[in-house]
């Protein structure tokens, strides 16, 4: 498994990048492969302001559905929306064009009690 270094990680399978105040959030690619065949990303927050832990969508496989969790608090201010047509690129290139949304964080500093690369590895065993 791949668990870039220059990510941050939750316990949840959420990644996160930041670059100034603006993250980029998705899923990892062992919640993908644990997922398996991505068929549609269901995101109704845009321009909502959430917590840390919210729930900021779902995202449905063949088999289940499983809700999406909001790292650190902020504004989504954007949705991947090629996602709309092709939710696969979840499954294909989930540290890329498949990252999910886009949110204006309220704390940066927040960002520091996430789980590194290695961290994250060890939860997923």
């Amino acid at each position: 498994m791949n668990f870039p270094s220059n990510l941050k990680y939750t316990k949840e399978h959420e990644w996160i990048s930041l670059e100034g105040n603006i993250a980029t959030i998705g899923i990892t690619e062992f919640a993908q492969s644990e997922l398996g065949d991505i068929v549609y990303v269901d995101i109704n927050t845009v321009g909502k302001s959430l917590q840390a832990n919210e729930v900021f969508g779902t995202i449905e496989a063949v088999k289940t559905v499983s809700d999406l969790f909001l790292p650190v608090a902020g504004t989504v201010t954007e949705f991947n929306t090629a996602l709309e047509s092709n939710p696969e690129l979840v499954n294909n290139d989930s540290y890329g064009e498949g990252w999910i949304i886009k949110l204006t964080v309220n704390n940066v500093g927040d960002i520091d009690a996430l789980l590194d690369s290695a961290g994250y590895a060890a939860v997923v065993g």
